[in-house]
């Protein structure tokens, strides 16, 4: 039986004088410029019917709300909340790492509510449009985790455990990270960006990426150590602060599937791709 890897990877993936470039950082990078491409084919597909300006305030307002509502609620539900006082700028040192999807989703959802009301667009639209490539940062996220060697696993004899030298003891683990990279990633891409591909009722989108996510989300949290910090909840030895958070977001998938039965289902817009006018923000 060959030795379990042990995750010991540079998190500097590269140096710049003084500056530092963090494959954390450099992974939120990667997905916003990945996100952006694949929503600009989308817009030329008719998916939302703006135009190139436009799309871009929008993936902006977005990368803001991701950053700033992924930071914040990491802050305040999960890092030691004496930092306030303390140590204020702490809040802004996204590079070492503490981003919190939920609230990335608010500030995601907080940015289209913006965006949507200054054009004109209905806010399901706009979300329904966004979502297919939301796990595409979902996935480099879970890999900057990963080189991190943080938000590790709990102790298991599986033939992929791995170990983290930055974990409590030496004991190999479940790469939960990995696990919620193929699940939160790779499947939910596939199912999102498959099903978008045919015109379909408002809210389904949005109602699917909401039920996967929470589903997911909630099954690797058995297998993943919880924040220290915290513990888990309740004092039953297995709820977690993730899981808890992950059950609106279940509840919300579900709602959404349901009203999408009576919504409706918008045609592909014309005139925004290629034959776009110039003067249009083509």
């Amino acid at each position: 039986m060959s030795s379990p890897y042990v995750v010991q990877i540079d998190p500097v993936a590269f140096s710049l004088g003084p500056i530092q470039v963090h494959w954390y950082g450099l992974m939120y990078l990667l997905a916003f410029l990945f996100i952006a491409l694949l929503a600009e084919y989308r817009r030329r597909q008719g998916r939302l019917p703006v135009t190139r300006d436009a799309l871009g305030d929008l993936m902006f307002y977005c990368m803001l709300g991701v950053i700033a509502g992924g930071r914040i609620w990491y802050m305040l539900f999960y890092a030691d909340i004496s930092w306030i006082w303390t140590a204020p700028l702490a809040l802004f040192k996204v590079w070492d790492g503490g981003m919190s999807f939920h609230g990335g989703l608010l500030g995601v959802l907080a940015a289209g509510w913006w965006w949507s009301r200054k054009q004109g667009v209905h806010v399901f639209d706009t979300i329904d449009f966004v979502a297919p490539m939301v796990p595409l940062g979902l996935g480099l996220g879970r890999l900057g985790n990963f080189i991190n060697g943080e938000l590790w696993g709990k102790p298991s004899d599986v033939s992929w455990a791995m170990i983290f030298p930055q974990a409590p003891d030496l004991s190999p683990r479940h790469p939960s990270q990995l696990y919620e990279l193929l699940l939160e990633g790779v499947v939910m891409f596939a199912v999102l960006w498959l099903v978008s591909r045919k015109p379909r009722p408002r809210y389904l989108i949005s109602g699917l990426f909401a039920l996967m996510y929470g589903c997911f989300r909630f099954a690797v949290e058995f297998v993943r150590v919880p924040d220290p910090q915290l513990g888990y909840l309740f004092g039953t030895g297995w709820v977690t602060m993730g899981q808890m958070q992950s059950l609106p977001l279940i509840v919300v998938g579900l709602v959404l599937l349901a009203m999408s039965r009576r919504a409706p289902t918008l045609p592909l817009a014309a005139g925004q791709g290629a034959s776009a006018k110039p003067g249009a923000g083509a």
